[in-house]
């Protein structure tokens, strides 16, 4: 984060248009702060393309919430599929579900991440979220297991509006025996959210090769937000 200032924010800032205009249109700044972790304040940073993660400042505890300059976004006819991950689909040593144990899922992510923002009250709402979802907002929990051990060995958690699908944080076994089983994962949610009528899969962050390498595009905020904004309003 190369921010020297942190604005903070709340409800009215991105319920009055005017303001959120201003926010849109500031290509300096793309990370903001609140302390509000409600339902309602989090949705409506997701439904207006915010990604929100967390951060500790002087032992206080806020919300991140971030409209970032640039997006990666798939689209299903682009998904690659490398010959590695087809080997281990047609092995068919693995489960593939859905919202089967999110609590697991936040275990791992806690083990996997050195620096887990996915934490405190952030967990506490994501875990309220998925047992209340909204009417077009949910939290989902991808899950990838060993067939035959019953070992969750890779997965995230996300969120679907409407028939728009955003990765928050995920993770994946270091084990080699399971090398490739994070972009098996990713592969399997690619063709889940397709044969489910997903529009698109917002990755967030297009900084790591992995998402390109799946078949991932660059937008520009600008470019993110016309496409965004039209699929969730």
């Amino acid at each position: 984060m190369q921010q020297d200032f942190l604005y903070l924010i709340d409800k009215n800032d991105i319920k009055e248009k005017n303001t959120l205009i201003n926010i849109y249109s500031n290509t300096n700044v793309n990370y903001y702060l609140s302390d509000d972790f409600s339902k309602e304040f989090y949705i409506l940073l997701a439904k207006t393309g915010f990604i929100s993660t967390s951060i500790f400042i002087d032992n206080l505890f806020y919300l991140l919430p971030e409209i970032q300059f640039e997006y990666a976004i798939l689209d299903f006819d682009n998904l690659h599929i490398n010959k590695r991950v087809k080997k281990l689909i047609n092995q068919n040593n693995f489960e593939f579900l859905i919202n089967k144990d999110i609590n697991k899922i936040l275990e791992k992510l806690d083990d996997y991440h050195k620096d887990n923002w996915l934490t405190n009250k952030y967990k506490d709402l994501i875990v309220n979220l998925y047992k209340n979802p909204d009417n077009n907002f949910s939290i989902l929990s991808i899950e990838l297991y060993d067939k035959n051990s019953k070992e969750l060995i890779a997965g995230e958690i996300g969120y679907k509006i409407n028939s728009t699908y955003t990765s928050l944080s995920g993770f994946s076994s270091k084990d080699e025996n399971y090398k490739n089983w994070g972009k098996l994962q990713m592969v399997l949610l690619a063709l889940y959210l397709e044969k489910n009528n997903f529009s698109f899969w917002n990755l967030g962050h297009p900084y790591m090769q992995y998402k390109f390498d799946l078949g991932a595009k660059l937008y520009s905020r600008e470019d993110f937000l016309k496409r965004w904004l039209t699929k969730i309003q």
